[in-house]
């Protein structure tokens, strides 16, 4: 491995347990292609679950130890002393979501002469406390190493979350009428009617949610990418599955199925729907920079400790919206959260305010700084009084 020492390129070492879903091994594939793409670090990127990965980017080979996938290396992290001992160990080390290191890897990195520097990157929350723990020092009880607990958050004083420098021109440059006809091989509803886009964890809400669709006025039309909640889908229209591929229609109600949805083809799902209902983080984060009205199915926990983030979370987002449509959000959010049964109608019937709201947020959002650029900011100076004279003068606007 090349260091910052012998070239102008930061090496980076990603960590990444995949704990369950998809969202560890999405928030950190993105993370190290944008380190990559926007930074010009060299980063390799340790995965225990290889399966999981080729999931979200099929270019990823489940049986190779080693591989490269958009100019990201990538390493099955399959043993304890897999790194560390054959590795170079890199100029900054990101542990992402508290994996934990490798024993044998943090005693190399007590060893470099020029110590690296350490993230352990936490997971998003929009609660108050994050800004007071974003960026605080943990000392190593044996080494001389200092790990930062780095946080991501909706709010100022936090990491924000990650948003690539081409997002917005994307966006503005999508052709819904193409997507619609590759995606699902017909022409794009016209506006009189709702194209709604379900991504989502198990949930007992969806059977009331469906028969509000297929019952209402106003036609809607589904958009259902192969998911956990695809069995569900099936059983309401009496089918044994509801593959890529596949229509059905009840009352107001028309769904498609479409196949498994990779990483970087995910933002043009929720452009080409006018509402998206999406779920844990890295799909949450992605349907706010979407700029269209959003429902989020938070992944549960034990006594309902999910909760107070989603509240957080409603905080920042709804707070900018008039007190009849704010309740009316936080009243469907928490009955797709478990707490109560969603009324459509009462949601919907604000859905010109959700959308100039969904454009505000994502402003406000955006002067949060990106994640990434916020990260390899806060590295850069940290590194700088041992790196080259063009790394030391990066600029650091975006540290927080």
């Amino acid at each position: 491995m090349v260091t910052a020492a012998h070239s102008p390129q930061i090496a980076c070492d990603v960590f990444c347990a995949v704990i369950d879903n998809f969202g560890d091994i999405g928030v950190c594939w993105r993370l190290a292609r944008q380190l990559a793409d926007e930074h010009g670090w060299q980063v390799r990127l340790f995965v225990d679950d290889l399966r999981a990965f080729h999931a979200l980017c099929h270019a990823v080979d489940p049986a190779l130890a080693r591989q490269e996938a958009a100019g990201v290396v990538i390493e099955h992290w399959h043993e304890p002393s897999h790194a560390g001992e054959v590795l170079q160990i890199a100029d900054v080390v990101i542990e992402a979501f508290g994996c934990e290191l490798p024993p044998v890897y943090v005693a190399a990195m007590a060893r470099r002469a020029r110590k690296p520097v350490w993230i352990n990157l936490d997971y998003l929350s929009a609660e108050d406390w994050v800004a007071d723990f974003h960026l605080r020092p943990s000392p190593h009880p044996r080494f001389a190493l200092v790990k930062t607990f780095f946080f991501p958050g909706l709010g100022p004083g936090t990491g924000g979350v990650l948003k690539e420098r081409a997002l917005d021109a994307g966006r503005a440059a999508f052709d819904r009428d193409a997507w619609w006809r590759e995606r699902v091989g017909i022409a794009p509803p016209g506006p009189e009617r709702t194209v709604v886009s379900l991504f989502a964890y198990e949930n007992p809400a969806i059977d009331p949610l469906l028969a509000q669709w297929r019952d209402g006025a106003s036609p809607v039309v589904l958009l259902v990418p192969q998911g956990r909640i695809s069995g569900a889908v099936a059983r309401f229209f009496g089918g044994p599955q509801f593959a890529a591929g596949d229509a059905a229609a009840l009352g107001s109600l028309t769904a498609h199925a479409i196949g498994f949805v990779e990483q970087p083809h995910f933002d043009a799902l929720l452009w080409a729907a006018d509402v998206n209902f999406v779920r844990g983080e890295d799909s949450f984060v992605r349907a706010q920079w979407a700029q269209k009205p959003f429902v989020w199915h938070i992944y549960p926990q034990s006594d309902d400790a999910h909760l107070p983030k989603l509240d957080a979370a409603l905080a920042h987002y709804a707070g900018g919206l008039p007190d009849a449509a704010r309740e009316s959000v936080a009243r469907f959010w928490h009955a797709w959260n478990g707490a109560g049964t969603p009324d459509w109608a009462d949601f919907w019937r604000h859905r010109s305010l959700l959308e100039a709201r969904a454009a505000q947020w994502a402003a406000e959002l955006a002067a949060v700084g990106d994640l990434a650029g916020n990260l390899a900011a806060h590295a850069v100076s940290h590194l700088a009084g041992n790196l080259p004279a063009e790394l030391a003068e990066t600029p650091k606007t975006q540290l927080k």
